[in-house]
């Protein structure tokens, strides 16, 4: 599956990948605030094929981040799918990626649940100490609802979504 955006599309993981993945999960800069993984590359493999299922039965999506002549940029989750409201996370972004790239990769997660998917509300947790991203989502009006010795809970509505919505078309079209 592709979700083709204005500067770049986010497209499902595929086995191949496993050694993209597994490199920008293991950079201590970029992967700083996300869960360590361990293993090989062959064990990445291994996740992404069990993975696959999970994207078949829609219960989870993970996109790489491509710029539009398919440069990968990026990986960013989707899961936790409740009733009404998807977590997303696991957003890591390569250091040299055009500087929209974070922008449009969040616009077109909240694009894909909200309007193709149908939910009513995102759920998502942010390390402590991860401070742009926490910047970049309360900017973005998404509300803190907790908070644990590792992380900040947040909540963010489709409704207040589609009011920040106009301030960021720019980013989708």
């Amino acid at each position: 599956m592709i979700i083709y955006g204005k500067n770049i599309n986010l497209r499902t993981v595929e086995i191949d990948d496993a050694e993209f993945v597994f490199n920008m999960r293991q950079n201590q800069n970029r992967a700083k605030y996300l869960t360590k993984i361990t293993g090989t590359v062959e064990s990445q493999r291994e996740w992404i094929k069990n993975y696959k299922q999970r994207e078949k039965e829609g219960k989870e999506y993970y996109f790489v981040i491509e710029s539009k002549d398919g440069e990968k940029l990026g990986l960013v989750r989707m899961y936790d799918f409740r009733d009404d409201s998807f977590c997303w996370g696991s957003w890591i972004i390569k250091e040299d990626a055009p500087k929209t790239t974070a922008i449009e990769s969040a616009l077109q997660i909240y694009e894909f649940g909200f309007f193709t998917l149908g939910f009513k509300r995102s759920h998502f947790d942010v390390r402590k100490g991860n401070d742009r991203v926490i910047a970049f989502h309360l900017r973005f009006g998404a509300k803190i609802v907790g908070e644990d010795e590792l992380n900040y809970y947040f909540n963010f509505e489709k409704s207040d979504y589609e009011k920040i919505r106009i301030k960021y078309i720019k980013y989708l079209r």
